[in-house]
């Protein structure tokens, strides 16, 4: 019951625009502050500390993996979506185009696109993304290839 309830409410609600966003932090940025927090356990038999190995780590927050993939395979899914309408509509010109003023300096903001790009180069997928994309078919097998992809 308590699985059908965080699936049905609380899923929704975290991955509730997620396709848009555009993540700061690498994966392995995120494990290695998961696993500074959750570093150490307390052994109850030599009442002294011990220290977690990232399989135990990764096993105890499986919601993170589960969570990751799907905000990459919906992220894949609106980049669909995106390269169907083919230049014509607004959200196209504004995610693809690039805007005429000078660049401010230091390092680029990460686009969204960025993050797509990095999405299948994980599953060894190379080329423009809308090209891609136009193959319906081959997407969707890139979409549900992504979704079942182990983020470490």
């Amino acid at each position: 019951l308590n699985i059908k309830v965080r699936n049905t409410i609380n899923l929704p609600s975290i991955l509730y625009g997620c396709e848009t966003w555009s993540f700061t932090l690498s994966y392995v940025d995120v494990r290695r502050y998961l696993s500074k927090i959750f570093e150490t356990k307390r052994n109850e038999v030599t009442t002294g500390w011990r220290r977690i190995h990232n399989e135990e780590l990764h096993n105890r927050n499986k919601f993170f993996t589960i969570y990751c993939s799907r905000i990459k395979s919906r992220r894949m899914r609106l980049a669909g979506h995106i390269a169907s309408v083919d230049g014509i509509s607004g959200v196209h010109r504004v995610l693809v185009g690039k805007p005429e003023r000078k660049r401010p300096l230091g390092r680029p903001r990460r686009r969204w696109e960025d993050n797509l790009r990095r999405d299948l180069w994980e599953i060894g997928v190379e080329g423009d993304w809308i090209l891609l994309a136009q193959d319906r078919v081959r997407w969707r097998a890139l979409v549900s290839s992504v979704m079942n992809l182990r983020v470490p």
